[in-house]
């Protein structure tokens, strides 16, 4: 992976590190393909059983797009003619949401500064989103004359309502970390200095658990946000018999009859 994007795999946890803390972890062009591969690298590896999303320094988890590279990207598509700068949104942000929230295991999201534009978009995207008490959200984009992207037109509405999320995209501010957890985009809200131990030591939970399991309550809540309750039932039925079938299963049913702590393997 390039420098941009740090990616360690231990112990079944991927940790994927946004990298550009002097520019608060922007997204220029190296950066979106590191994460987009990065990420998808994490979802791919039946080795991975949890996914710890974050980013170094301690101003910023990621503002969204690089503007000043942008600005010289605009500015050869307008020479050129060619509109290929808005492209990202299908080669890089689309594939990075896809791969974050379609992954068949927990992904957590450590938020440790400002998450704005894409950078919030990803953090939505995330299962969990474990949050430092000093950061902050905005959606950003039109302060800058654009739409939604990174999925946040979907995520964010299903996270806190289609009302409170549209006064949020018209009229961009900085939410702070306590706002945030009351609103329900912060699943937990921590100290600044506890925030990497605690975010390792939940994906580490995670990544030791029972990860059909996981998959299959990823997927049955994603559906039942876009389907009736009688298909809800359905895929309720589907999913619980995949994981009924699981070897984690047949662990924690003979360590509960044994009164042990059950050791998963992800299968």
């Amino acid at each position: 992976m390039a420098d941009t994007v740090l990616y360690e795999v231990s112990d079944g946890l991927a940790t994927i590190t946004l990298n550009r803390p002097e520019a608060m972890n922007a997204l220029n062009v190296a950066a979106k393909v590191a994460l987009r591969d990065a990420v998808r690298s994490a979802a791919d590896d039946d080795a991975v059983r949890a996914v710890l999303l974050t980013a170094a320094g301690d101003r910023a988890f990621c503002v969204g797009q690089d503007l000043k590279e942008h600005i010289g990207l605009l500015a050869a598509d307008r020479a050129s003619g060619s509109g290929q700068t808005m492209s990202t949104v299908r080669e890089h942000y689309n594939p990075i949401v896809k791969a974050i929230a379609g992954a068949a295991k927990p992904v957590v999201a450590a938020v440790n500064g400002v998450a704005a534009g894409a950078g919030f978009g990803f953090a939505l995207a995330a299962d969990y989103r474990i949050v430092a008490d000093t950061a902050a959200f905005n959606t950003s984009f039109a302060g800058v004359a654009l739409t939604a992207d990174s999925g946040i037109s979907w995520t964010l509405p299903r996270v806190i309502g289609p009302g409170r999320a549209t006064d949020l995209l018209l009229f961009p501010r900085s939410i702070p970390a306590q706002e945030a957890y009351e609103l329900g985009i912060a699943n937990r809200l921590v100290p600044t200095a506890e925030l990497r131990t605690e975010a390792e030591k939940v994906a580490r939970a995670l990544a030791e658990g029972p990860t059909v399991a996981y998959a299959a309550l990823k997927e049955s809540v994603a559906f039942g946000l876009s389907h009736s309750l009688e298909e809800a039932l359905e895929k309720e039925d589907e999913l619980q018999t995949r994981a009924g079938s699981s070897e984690d299963h047949a662990i924690a049913v003979q360590a509960f009859v044994n009164k042990e702590k059950p050791k998963y393997l992800g299968r």
